[in-house]
């Protein structure tokens, strides 16, 4: 249950201008879940939601995510290292890697917590991605390949 409305909140806020924890109760009323503003509170947290400007005059809840220049240099290191390739079915995302580096891969993409990904498993040489939509495969196939071809 707490998976699912967390998804929703991310939903919510990237489709609507939520501005408040009472508005992001109230829309996830609205889509059937029964939370509590302190439920909310601590859903805030854990997705690391900030707020950000629309117009200069009103904020909107969006999830942070830390510019890619700024990512720790241990993550894009095993990155660089271990990435092969990456080609995707629908909304799975297949990454090959080194022999024996699809662990540390998929650790190093857990650890940046991008939205788009749902969840990994890593074998040896090969992590499976499961992303929330076929456009975002595309842009996080995109996302590491500027990463991992980047200077």
């Amino acid at each position: 249950m707490k998976s699912e409305r967390q998804n929703k909140i991310i939903e919510l806020i990237t489709k609507h201008h939520i501005g408040t924890q009472e508005e992001l109760a109230a829309a996830l009323n609205d889509a059937g879940f029964n939370v509590t503003q302190a439920t909310v509170s601590r859903d805030i947290r854990e997705l690391n939601l900030t707020k950000t400007s629309v117009d200069g005059k009103r904020q909107k809840y969006v999830v942070y995510q830390k510019d890619e220049r700024h990512m720790n240099d241990k993550f894009i290191r095993v990155l660089k290292e271990g990435f092969i390739s990456a080609d995707y079915a629908q909304n799975i995302l297949v990454i090959k890697t080194v022999p024996g580096m699809a662990m540390a891969v998929c650790a190093a993409l857990d650890a940046m917590k991008w939205h788009e990904i749902v969840g990994t498993i890593a074998g040896d040489d090969t992590i499976m991605c499961a992303v929330r939509t076929v456009d975002d495969t595309i842009k996080l196939m995109d996302k590491l390949k500027k990463i991992v071809h980047s200077s």
